[in-house]
């Protein structure tokens, strides 16, 4: 399995972020207000993502008085790290989306003021729960052996 590659991620948002403007150019009048906090689950996630990545790196380092990890905890972490990512990227690329389309129609929409807000939010949650979701999966690595230790 490889590490989750940037580009690969950047190639996911450019996506998410063109399919959204072009359904925001379609039909945004007939959607109703976002809530301002509509992106803050994937912060609330990316916390508890790095404090598990935290605790999983201590014990993969068997750090004194950190019980060892069993394998198939680590393969979880890292397969909900890279789901993680990819989803972090989706919903980046998805709040860019609608960022460029209401900030220039904010005057021309009452609701686009606040869906600007909930885009600013949903914005920087998504790049959160991204670099969470890296730092896990960077904190899954197997530590390597010095050569002469035992």
């Amino acid at each position: 399995m490889r590490f989750t590659r940037p580009r690969d991620l950047a190639t996911i948002a450019i996506i998410a972020g063109l399919l959204a403007h072009l359904l925001l150019r379609l039909a945004y009048d007939t959607l109703p207000p976002l809530p301002r906090l509509a992106g803050s689950t994937l912060f609330v996630i990316a916390v508890v993502e790095v404090v598990f990545a935290f605790s999983l790196r201590a014990r993969i380092q068997r750090r004194p008085g950190a019980r060892p990890v069993e394998p198939l905890t680590a393969a979880r972490a890292v397969a909900l790290a890279k789901a993680s990512s990819v989803l972090g990227a989706l919903m980046f690329g998805a709040w860019t989306g609608l960022l460029i389309y209401v900030f220039p129609v904010r005057d021309s929409f009452p609701e686009a003021g606040n869906d600007l807000v909930a885009a600013v939010v949903g914005m920087i949650s998504a790049v959160a729960l991204t670099a969470a979701a890296l730092w896990l999966e960077h904190c899954c690595k197997t530590p390597t052996e010095t050569p002469g230790k035992d």
